[in-house]
């Protein structure tokens, strides 16, 4: 079933890319022709793309249902019409232009009914499958672009101000030294001898990047000669790069 589901993705991105070209070929015949004749056309392509994607759902949920439902359960023929009209449902919304994140959240909420009305123990496999493959088709939606995010999510990024950021956040930490010694500190105070030794920097090198980290408000000095600390802010920050890299180096796997 999950060698289906990889199949599946490389099919589309396939096609996703034999489109790609097709509207750049289009958008260049539209210089000489009539716009409303190329939209027609595109819509026809994707139309025919869509019908594609949503056959191999439809399939997917009928041989996985099939294969993992629990058997020889009395509610099985019940649940399978239930979970079969959920899934097929959400199978065809890859026809539309945009699948809004409320939808998804209703059919999120559709399952936990489902589940929580569920009598027996072994309830929990059935559901697991259907929750499996509820997933697996979003995930195919996201990559047709259909699946529109959150709009809080979007707001929060949209709003993000550029300057502020780079030089606030990123910027002092965008150096190896200055990366090692946030490192460093968060896990404790340390010295300018501790840190020359650390970094391999010498005076006026180190003084340079530790200026970066004091200026933004990353670390503090405890006194003129004192040990030097991470601060709250400094804290959060190097906690947010290493929680980017572990989603981003998941994401990658």
């Amino acid at each position: 079933m999950e060698q289906g589901y990889d199949d599946l993705f490389h099919e589309v991105r396939e096609v996703k890319s034999k489109l790609s070209e097709v509207h750049n070929d289009l958008r260049r015949f539209a210089e000489h022709s009539n716009r409303q004749q190329v939209d027609s056309i595109l819509s026809d392509v994707r139309k025919d793309f869509s019908e594609i994607v949503v056959k191999h759902l439809l399939q997917d949920t009928e041989e996985g249902l099939a294969s993992r439902m629990v058997k020889g359960c009395k509610m099985h023929d019940t649940c399978m019409s239930l979970f079969v009209e959920l899934l097929n449902g959400t199978a065809t919304l890859c026809k539309e232009t945009i699948f809004p994140a409320d939808a998804v959240q209703e059919r999120v909420a559709s399952m936990k009914e489902m589940c929580d009305k569920a009598p027996y123990p072994r309830c929990k496999r059935c559901f697991t499958e259907v929750e499996r493959l509820f997933y697996n088709q979003i995930a195919i939606m996201q990559s047709m672009q259909i699946y529109e995010a959150d709009q809080p999510e979007k707001d929060t990024i949209m709003g993000l101000p550029e300057e502020t950021t780079v030089t606030q956040i990123l910027e002092p930490m965008a150096n190896r030294q200055r990366l090692q010694i946030m490192k460093t500190l968060a896990g404790s105070t340390n010295t300018f001898s501790g840190l020359s030794q650390l970094t391999g920097l010498r005076g006026g090198n180190l003084l340079f990047h530790l200026s970066k980290l004091l200026e933004r408000g990353m670390i503090l000095q405890r006194s003129e000669r004192g040990d030097y600390m991470i601060t709250a802010k400094g804290y959060k920050a190097i906690k947010g790069v290493a929680e980017l890299n572990s989603l981003l180096n998941g994401a990658l796997h």
